[in-house]
């Protein structure tokens, strides 16, 4: 699954444009397998299909796409409540995974 920019900002709740800050920032923690950008061809079916929906405006530049990968990246590098919890949580599941590999592995 893939999510856009404003998006995960919603999710995250911070704005589109911290966001895409944030991701400049760290480009070492966003490789090709945790974000892309999407292609002009692209970008522009996806403006054509959401202003026959919505009347879809503003945004100029192809959007950044994240992977589940950088989904996860994005909680570690963003400063919101929501982004903090998102982290914990994350760190949560991957200790008790871990955890399980362990005991399975005994």
């Amino acid at each position: 699954m893939r999510r856009s920019c404003s998006d995960l900002a919603e999710l995250y709740k911070v704005e589109t444009k911290q966001l895409n800050r944030q991701v400049k920032r760290n480009p070492l923690r966003f490789p090709e397998d945790f974000m892309f950008q999407l292609t002009s061809k692209e970008f522009r079916g996806i403006q054509k299909i959401k202003n026959t929906i919505d009347q879809y405006g503003g945004q100029r530049k192809s959007p950044y796409v994240f992977t589940e990968k950088g989904v996860a990246m994005l909680s570690s590098v963003l400063n919101s409540d929501k982004a903090i919890l998102i982290n914990i949580a994350i760190i949560g599941i991957f200790t008790k995974l871990r955890s399980f590999l362990f005991l399975e592995k005994a």
